[in-house]
């Protein structure tokens, strides 16, 4: 228990409106509060509509990337509207304002991609029509099958089951942490991590506040794993040194192998063609390793996968 007093006025953590959003900022104030022995008023969650929530019918990448998930928070965590944000680590950039800081990560959950509409990858019917607007998951599904069929599908997790379940598609991706989040665990056959490789920071949830808040600093420590940073900030390390954005087509697994960790990753051609795989072994906080390992990736990439991705000189 800290020690840290019940504040006198809230600590205001702001979130999307999305279901899944709020039920991870549930989740951190449930934290929080026991971490520091706090009623559960002295958390508020203050809910914000992004931009990406509000456009469903377009691909993140054709307007304005991930950021379409964090500029509302980031504005109201710049101008003191609240304390704290709480958002799916995948879905922020790696290149983020010097003016805040990912103050806890959160313990990370199952990493795994979740099929549904068919048992397996192999038992998708011949030229199968697969809904999903993550390029990585369009071109791991393209690689083992190259009959099949991408349609955009994006909007939260019941508007895709919905949109399934009306016959838009034959099949579609969900993640294994945000239906456990939402009660909806069972649903789908999970996917081997090891083999349908996920989303670089998938399953973890990051609190940023600005990087000159002591108070918050404090109050966010408490509640940081600091196993699964590790693994989030090596995969991230990965991600920025590809130059990765949502154009790119990047997969990446994180193991821990006694005090290190093993980093696996493959990138792909949009179209699935292409896939240059490889694996590196690396200490906790090792970014050299994790850029070192990206920089061999992309040499081994022919231009059709470079093409998507913006290494840093």
């Amino acid at each position: 228990m800290s020690s840290i007093p019940v504040p006198t006025a809230p600590f205001r953590v702001g979130t999307r409106r999305s279901p899944l959003a709020m039920a991870q900022a549930e989740e951190a104030r449930a934290r929080l509060c026991a971490a520091h022995g706090w009623p559960v008023e002295a958390v508020e969650l203050v809910p914000v509509t992004a931009s990406g929530d509000r456009i469903q019918d377009r691909p993140l990448a054709e307007i304005g990337g991930k950021a379409l998930w964090t500029r509302e928070l980031d504005k109201w965590l710049e101008e003191g509207r609240i304390d704290a944000a709480v958002h799916s680590l995948k879905d922020v950039e790696t290149l983020r304002p010097d003016s805040l800081t990912i103050a806890a990560v959160l313990p990370r959950v199952d990493v795994a991609d979740v099929l549904l509409g068919a048992r397996s990858i192999a038992a998708l019917p011949q030229g199968a029509v697969v809904g999903t607007s993550a390029p990585r998951r369009a071109a791991q599904l393209l690689h083992l099958r190259p009959d099949c069929r991408v349609v955009t599908f994006r909007g939260n997790v019941a508007t895709r089951m919905a949109r399934l379940a009306a016959g838009e598609a034959d099949a579609t991706f969900l993640a294994a942490a945000g239906l456990d989040r939402l009660g909806e665990s069972g649903v789908g056959t999970r996917l081997d991590p090891s083999e349908w490789l996920p989303a670089p920071s998938q399953a973890a949830i990051g609190i940023e506040c600005r990087s000159a808040d002591a108070a918050s600093l404090a109050v966010l420590g408490a509640i940081d794993d600091p196993a699964s940073r590790e693994a989030v900030m090596a995969e991230r390390a990965l991600l920025a040194a590809l130059g990765g954005s949502c154009h790119s087509a990047v997969a990446c697994l994180t193991l821990r192998e006694g005090a290190g960790l093993r980093l696996l990753a493959a990138i792909f051609s949009p179209d699935g063609a292409e896939r240059i795989a490889g694996e590196a072994a690396m200490i906790a906080g090792d970014f050299a390793a994790a850029q070192a390992f990206a920089r061999d990736l992309l040499a081994r990439a022919p231009e059709s996968v470079r093409a998507t991705f913006d290494p840093p000189a």
